[in-house]
């Protein structure tokens, strides 16, 4: 967990630790990286996905997208990647797993928003 010097300081002397620092620093990486595992997996078994986001492309409420890849990989607390599908790809800046059928991610340029993707549309 990257905490700036100023706020680390503050914690230190509000009685925190730098061993409890430490070990909040560590819990909040490995949940990063547990994070970005199932957030791959999501996507690594599927040939289609649906989203909420708003395509100038597409009339669907919720488009399909044919997935090629998602490669995550994490910074500290981040969760970064590149999600790739057939045609276009855009890079992660974070995510989550809602449910078993339901992620949700930041991404980046040029989409710019946080978007729900799904195994169905009814899940959305």
């Amino acid at each position: 967990m990257s905490l700036d010097p100023r706020v680390r300081r503050a914690l230190r002397d509000a009685g925190v630790s730098e061993e409890t620092l430490r070990e909040a620093a560590d819990a909040a990486t490995a949940d990063a990286e547990r994070t970005a595992e199932q957030l791959e997996s999501f996507f690594e078994d599927r040939e289609v996905v649906y989203s909420d986001m708003d395509l100038t492309h597409s009339t669907d409420e919720y488009p399909e997208h044919a997935v090629e890849y998602a490669d995550l990989f994490t910074h500290s607390e981040d969760v970064r990647g590149w999600l790739r599908f057939d045609s276009w790809g855009v890079y992660v800046e974070g995510g989550r797993v809602l449910s078993d059928e339901v992620v949700e991610l930041t991404l980046g340029p040029t989409v710019h928003e946080r978007v729900r993707f799904a195994t169905a549309r009814e899940e959305l």
